[in-house]
């Protein structure tokens, strides 16, 4: 099967299970954006050395996974969704991230005295990036979620989390890097 499909080139996408809609649909929008994030992570990890962050990010990435499919599913199509198998955006993925951001928290050296520039470090800026990314991706979901009944409050938290996470882990890769220097 080829990617050339000619399906969309009239402006048209397809949801999972097949609804058409414009790709200028606010979900869309949306879950384009995660999927921007999604590929910001990958720049971030494919220049990483460090092992934990890379491991975080990669954790990060397979969240993202299940939070598009899941913006990208209609709502009418929702049970079929999670009867297919996938899962939905949950709060135990908002906890893990918490529970990340609480303990490099405890490095209190994490907090520069004055506002932070990007760029310190490549990796660093890489996750500065997929953080005003992470943004973006939660002002499109919560622009979706002001016409959307029944919407998974989950998602929102998840990428408000997911923004200061980015930021921790850009404070910490400065630090590591700094102190191998």
């Amino acid at each position: 099967m080829s990617i050339v499909t000619k399906t969309g080139d009239k402006g048209e996408t397809s949801l999972m299970y097949g609804r058409r809609v414009s790709k200028a649909d606010p979900r869309v929008d949306a879950y384009g954006c995660v999927d921007e994030l999604n590929a910001a992570f990958g720049l971030a990890r494919s220049i990483c050395s460090d092992k934990f962050v890379s491991e975080q990010i990669l954790a990060a990435q397979k969240d993202l996974i299940l939070v598009m499919g899941e913006l990208a599913t209609a709502r009418e199509d929702l049970d079929r969704y999670v009867k297919n198998g996938f899962h939905l955006t949950s709060a135990s993925m908002v906890d893990r991230l918490t529970a990340v951001i609480v303990d490099l928290e405890k490095d209190k050296s994490l907090y520069p005295q004055d506002w932070v520039v990007p760029g310190a470090t490549t990796v660093s800026a890489a996750l500065d990036f997929a953080r005003t990314t992470c943004r973006r991706a939660e002002r499109r979901v919560a622009m979706l979620i002001v016409d959307e009944k029944d919407f998974n409050p989950e998602i929102l938290r998840y990428l408000n989390r997911l923004s200061d996470f980015c930021w921790l882990l850009a404070r910490y890769i400065d630090k590591e890097e700094k102190a191998s220097r």
